[in-house]
């Protein structure tokens, strides 16, 4: 009698596996851009959020703010981001998006909005509204909770 436990069925591992493909699509269409998932989301929240402190925007991408910080030092040394003095506070640094950053961005984002699709590709159309939305409760509940 067999009473192992099944990984290959379990959320966790299919998430992880979902998590592993989305990492690969998302290389495979940008590896020109030499960027990674997480910088690009941290680009783009920089894009919507200029001028903001690294601990909202390692919030804002839901990343921790120590690892937030190697990965915005490497978009430094690109010339992509910058760091600014506050000017009611010397010591906090706000992030700007630099205009190589901005032009580098925008050479992304149709790159992107094709790994999402590729992402969904295997799924009907109605399916992926229902996964979509399904993925977006279980995270939504989760934060809440």
């Amino acid at each position: 009698m067999n009473h192992s436990f099944d990984v290959a069925a379990a959320p966790g591992h299919l998430i992880r596996r979902a998590h592993q493909i989305s990492v690969a699509v998302f290389h495979t269409h940008l590896a020109a851009a030499d960027v990674t998932p997480v910088q690009f989301a941290i680009l783009n929240a920089l894009m919507d959020s200029p001028g903001v402190d690294q601990i909202t925007l390692a919030n804002r991408v839901a990343f921790d703010p120590a690892t937030s910080g190697s990965v915005i030092g490497r978009l430094e040394s690109k010339g992509w981001v910058e760091r600014r003095a506050d000017k009611v506070d010397r010591r906090r640094k706000l992030l700007v998006l630099t205009s190589e950053g901005q032009s580098a961005l925008s050479g992304m984002l149709t790159a992107v909005a094709a790994v999402q699709a590729d992402i969904l590709s295997p799924l009907s159309a109605p399916e992926q509204v229902q996964f979509m939305h399904l993925l977006g409760l279980l995270v939504a509940r989760h934060e809440a909770a």
